[in-house]
């Protein structure tokens, strides 16, 4: 529990910060307890942007603003795109970028280097945002929300010897991984908000990387509030499905256990 935690050593603590369009959620990973990470969601106002949602966020919850060991953020969207290590140059990043997403007005484009996988991932990110948030905590690292997933489902894939397909569901968007024993073959993000919508996504996906629907495994995670139409109707389809636990929060998780 967040309320537990005692914010006076926040300086031993790690703060990793998720910005989305569902809203924010934070955690607060303490390496010396017993009860080391702990997690709070906190909801948005719609009609407001994410930076001026920020700002309300900061003002209401005091223990965000103190000093933390690390500082990471999570940019969850769906404006990131993928490529290898080797062709990476850092003055194209933006023109690689755009190739493969519209060009938006006070957007920053950065990039983390994933060395498990020779890939940078790049993505995009309010200006107002980054900006804000340095002001905050200077020393903040900044992540794709599909940086730490990549990371971290590359090292579950390597158990067994079937491939698997990681599906990451959000509010309006659903986020697939697919692996064969580390080797990451996909990551995408499709905009989607019906149940039926996300079960044609990740059939799409699993068909397109010719998974076998007895050997091969999907592990589902996020938002999960339609698990009870959408598991029985897609394993009609494939044998292994399985929730990974706990489903709320991976990404946060990702992102410290992978530090």
């Amino acid at each position: 529990m967040i309320e537990n935690t005692d914010f006076s050593k926040s300086e031993q603590y790690t703060l990793s910060i998720r910005l989305s369009t569902d809203g924010f959620s934070f955690s607060v990973l303490n390496p010396l307890g017993e009860d080391g990470l702990s997690f709070y969601d906190h909801k948005i106002d719609e009609s407001l942007s994410i930076t001026a949602n920020l700002k309300q966020t900061f003002r209401d919850v005091e223990w965000i603003s103190l000093p933390y060991r690390r500082v990471n953020v999570l940019m969850a969207n769906k404006r990131f795109t993928l490529i290898p290590l080797e062709f990476f140059e850092d003055e194209q990043t933006e023109m690689v970028f755009y190739h493969n997403h519209p060009q938006r007005d006070n957007e920053l484009i950065q990039y983390n280097i994933l060395h498990k996988n020779n890939i940078v991932v790049l993505f995009g990110m309010d200006k107002s945002v980054c900006s804000f948030l340095r002001e905050q905590h200077p020393d903040a690292k900044f992540y794709s929300q599909s940086s730490p997933f990549i990371e971290y489902f590359t090292s579950k894939s390597r158990l067994g010897n079937s491939r698997k397909l990681y599906a990451y569901l959000q509010k309006e968007a659903v986020n697939v991984y697919g692996y064969e024993r580390g080797r990451l073959l996909l990551a995408n993000s499709f905009t989607c908000k019906e149940t039926a919508d996300r079960i044609y996504y990740l059939l799409y996906a699993w068909k397109q990387l010719g998974l076998e629907q007895e050997r091969d495994e999907l592990y589902i995670s996020g938002d999960l509030s339609d698990k009870e139409a959408l598991l029985p109707e897609l394993k009609r389809f494939i044998r292994q499905v399985f929730i990974m636990n706990p489903a709320a929060n991976l990404d946060l998780q990702a992102i410290n256990l992978c530090e």
